[in-house]
């Protein structure tokens, strides 16, 4: 695997260590992270990435060391350290090195790790329903992109895998669909695209936000709504979207087969023409 990794002013092509085990983050999660994607010289709402890891880290209570402009800048510094045609991760980071429970801000640090990972194709994946439910916002930090989140995603897609399948469908709290396990959901009844509104358990992703902008435009209906795990089984399409595989297809949820169907193909088709527009170089 190829890296750009960016720490303390200076680049290295190598998985630079930063931590230790005496620094909060290493055994207090105090974490977060944003992800972008490059490709084909291209970096999609790279600039609203970096705005959100930004707000990730104030609303942990961190103290950013870094603007999202010049973070930005950093990102597409990094990016043009590779071959145009590379398919990238493009991953910044405020993380904390000092404090027992109760961390002290102005430590914060930042990195930015840029490396190789290919784009998934668009053959479609399985989903089922977790047994394992997404947090509410006075249980854990879910305004923000924060790593302590993740391990709770990991043990839904470890559950489904072990199943026979490739992901999950998370829900919230109240019973009702909050997302995957790694990624938003939507589904389509009778030509309407839907979404969860967002409710504070989950983030309302950047990829999602853009989706539902590129639909409504082009004139699909678009529904932010509480939508219930049988609403999901009945739909007539599903599908996801997420910064690491963009628009993708769900084929099978629980024992139904599913198709790609139209409102999927002119969501991926309006992303990817819309990545177009936002050259790196």
């Amino acid at each position: 695997m190829s890296v750009a990794i960016y720490s303390k002013g200076h680049w290295s092509d190598e998985n630079v260590a930063l931590l230790g085990p005496m620094d909060h983050a290493f055994w207090m999660a105090s974490v977060v992270f944003d992800g972008a994607r490059a490709f084909g010289g291209l970096a999609p709402d790279l600039d609203r990435h970096c705005e959100r890891v930004v707000r990730s880290a104030r609303s942990f209570g961190m103290a950013p060391t870094h603007s999202a402009a010049e973070i930005e800048q950093l990102c597409r510094e990094g990016i043009r350290r590779f071959p145009r045609s590379a398919e990238l991760y493009v991953r910044p980071m405020f993380f904390v090195r000092e404090g027992m429970v109760l961390f002290e801000p102005k430590s914060t640090e930042f990195a930015l790790a840029i490396y190789d990972t290919p784009m998934p194709p668009d053959s479609g994946f399985r989903v089922c329903l977790s047994p394992y439910r997404r947090p509410a916002a006075d249980q854990a930090p879910t305004d923000a992109k924060a790593s302590c989140l993740y391990p709770n995603s990991a043990r839904a897609v470890r559950d489904a895998v072990a199943r026979g399948f490739d992901n999950a469908v998370m829900l919230d709290p109240d019973g009702n669909v909050a997302e995957l396990a790694s990624a938003n959901i939507w589904i389509v009844r009778d030509g309407v695209a839907q979404t969860p509104a967002p409710n504070g358990t989950f983030l309302s992703g950047i990829t999602r936000a853009r989706v539902a902008g590129l639909l409504a435009q082009s004139g699909i209906r678009v529904e932010e709504r509480t939508i219930s795990f049988a609403e999901v089984m009945a739909a007539d399409e599903v599908f996801s979207t997420g910064n690491y595989g963009k628009v993708q297809p769900i084929v099978r949820v629980e024992d139904r087969d599913l198709q790609p169907g139209p409102v999927y193909a002119r969501a991926r088709e309006l992303y990817f023409r819309f990545a177009q527009t936002s050259s790196v170089f």
